[in-house]
């Protein structure tokens, strides 16, 4: 055992250090400390993060108490107090302005709207100077203040919530009166339903000669959303961004939504929000956009923004107007950060910078230990586990097939599976590839994602690998839901999964009388073997699956190929290859290894 120096008192600790800060806390070498890491089957570097169970671990091994640093402590309920975000009512809670997105399919006119409203209040006499983009703005209608941020796209909307940031009160969506229902704004619904966000239509276009409303109105009601006139609660407005008709009816609606809501925040309290826009300027450094969501934020106040601090310099409104203080639901830039932070952080107001740079490192220190240990999302495998601890009532799916028709068997099938400890929602499904855009939604949701006959993009599956969210593929339907029942009812067997080891690229085609075709290929990225499996690919659709016939570097057979290289690949059974086609290669691992 190794020789420790004489401990009084407990040693404090933080949720996560290094192996050099965790020896030095305990007065051993950091050779000491790696050696009862690897006991506990845990191989780390001295520079390498540990959390605080495996510090903990070592101190019992070597008779040392500790306990966590309170600072962590204080930061756990600097969090939590604003992930809420001032949702929850406060005893000095006060009336709030709506804080409101517009989403919609692209062209439908998301800018245009926007634009309009920010015309209408300068014609209204309301700006004092040149309007400046920011992210976000706030516009008055009878006495009553409206906020939009102006950050485009569900994704960007997805994107914050996936950061623990539910910014949005409610949603726009904008559908062109002569367009219709359109792929992105299904997208659109879906993630605003995920986000239990309430919604009011705005029909576009209207002054168009080929514009429909009530076609628009029909389309909606097949996807869920009734509106007012069908017997529904969803409130239809026509609009029109270019002549502005409309624009008074749509603002008067949003009032009258939030008044229902009673959107309430406590102006007294701590500020807590979001950054929806960041930026690095030449001349101010890092400049963030923050819509304050509860609190007042003040000029001079400390702040800790993800994983970057600072203390507030200057903030200024949408105008250009410096201000001194900003409550909520109001959108201001402000300096004086360190760096620039990612769109969609939380900020929170602290006593001292003192506070805000021991939270922001230890912030940084949680996610690098996250990483280290493969932190997860929801899985089915720990599905059952979850449920028997209370922390899963409903269990979210995106769901993604090759085609329409598959669409709703698999969704009835998936939801009749609902018990009384879990109820399993499908929140968004569509025809196509797994996009990022799903990922990002099923991150945002704790959502796992299942794919029926098709495949996820190779830049989406990264981004589930990096996020922890799992992306589960069939081929028949019995299997999938089978798989979700058994995990619903703890008997999931373990399940294997595809692990995508590199691409070649068909460039040239020879036909070799005794072989056939022959594929002249160049491995863009990865490396291709004989004894893996491969898909070709053709644009965005798989076209066959199956295995190597021969793989050969000039006329020699060989075994593999790497990345930078070019070979003649020949497929086992298949003949209808062309050029420009791309060779998928993989293999199967269990899931978890």
């Amino acid at each position: 055992m190794a020789e420790v120096k004489a401990v009084t008192a407990a040693v404090e600790l933080p949720d996560v250090m290094t192996v050099k800060e965790l020896a030095d806390a305990l007065g051993i070498s950091p050779v000491e400390v790696i050696k009862e890491l690897m006991k506990h089957g845990i191989m780390a570097s001295v520079n390498a993060v540990i959390n605080f169970d495996a510090a903990a671990a070592v101190a019992r091994e070597i008779g040392v108490e500790v306990e966590r640093r309170s600072v962590q402590r204080r930061e756990v309920a600097v969090a939590a107090e604003a992930r809420k975000l001032g949702r929850d009512v406060e005893p000095g809670a006060v009336i709030r302005p709506p804080v409101v997105t517009v989403l919609g399919h692209v062209d439908h006119g998301k800018t245009s709207l926007l634009d309009r409203i920010r015309r209408a209040e300068v014609a209204a006499g309301e700006a004092g100077g040149i309007t400046q983009h920011i992210g976000a703005y706030q516009v008055e209608h009878k006495g009553q203040r409206i906020t939009f941020i102006d950050t485009p796209g569900h994704e960007a909307f997805t994107a914050m919530r996936a950061r623990g940031a539910q910014v949005t009160d409610i949603a726009v969506l904008v559908v062109a009166a002569d367009d219709g229902v359109m792929p992105q704004t299904i997208e659109a619904i879906n993630h605003a339903r995920a986000a239990e966000v309430p919604m009011i239509v705005a029909v576009n276009k209207i002054d168009l000669p080929g514009a429909n409303p009530d076609r628009v109105k029909q389309q909606l009601v097949q996807h869920g959303v009734v509106i007012e006139e069908y017997g529904g609660d969803t409130i239809c407005v026509p609009v029109s961004a270019k002549t502005g008709e409309g624009i008074d009816d749509l603002l008067e609606n949003l009032v009258v939504l939030a008044e229902v809501l009673e959107l309430k925040a406590d102006p007294k309290r701590p500020a807590a929000g979001v950054a929806v826009e960041s930026t690095l300027d030449r001349n101010r450094g890092p400049l963030a956009t923050v819509l304050v969501k509860t609190g007042t934020l003040r000029r001079g106040d400390a702040v800790v923004v993800d994983e970057t601090w600072g203390r507030i310099k200057a903030m200024f409104n949408e105008r250009g107007q410096q201000v001194k203080e900003a409550g909520p639901s109001a959108p201001v830039q402000l300096s004086g950060l360190q760096e620039v932070p990612p769109a969609g952080s939380v900020l929170t107001a602290v006593k001292d910078e003192r506070t805000a740079k021991e939270t922001a490192e230890s912030r940084r220190r949680e996610r690098q230990a996250a990483a280290a240990q493969g932190h997860r999302g929801v899985s089915l495998d720990a599905l059952f586990g979850e449920i028997t601890a209370g922390n899963v009532k409903q269990l979210n799916v995106v769901l993604k097939t090759d085609v329409h028709g598959s669409i709703e068997p698999i969704r009835m099938s998936l939801e009749r599976l609902s018990t009384d400890q879990v109820k399993v929602r499908v929140i968004h499904s569509a025809a196509g590839t797994i996009t990022e855009s799903d990922v990002m939604l099923a991150e945002a949701s704790d959502a796992i994602i299942i794919g029926f006959n098709t495949r996820p993009e190779p830049a989406a599956l990264a981004m589930a690998e990096q996020g922890g969210v799992e992306v589960r593929q069939y081929r028949i339907i019995y299997q999938l839901t089978e798989d979700v029942q058994k995990a619903l009812a703890g008997m999931l067997e373990p399940v294997m999964k595809e692990v995508v080891d590199g691409h070649a690229e068909v460039r040239r085609i020879f036909h070799i009388s005794r072989l056939g075709n022959i594929a002249g290929c160049y491995v863009t990225d990865g490396h291709v073997a004989r004894n893996l499996q491969v898909r070709l690919l053709r644009g965005k659709e798989q076209v066959w699956a199956g295995r190597l016939g021969s793989l050969k570097r000039g006329k020699d057979d060989v075994r593999d190929v790497q990345s930078g290289y070019e070979c003649g690949i020949g497929l086992d059974g298949f003949d209808d290859v062309q050029e420009g086609d791309v060779l998928e290669f993989l293999h199967q691992e269990r899931q978890g290894a």
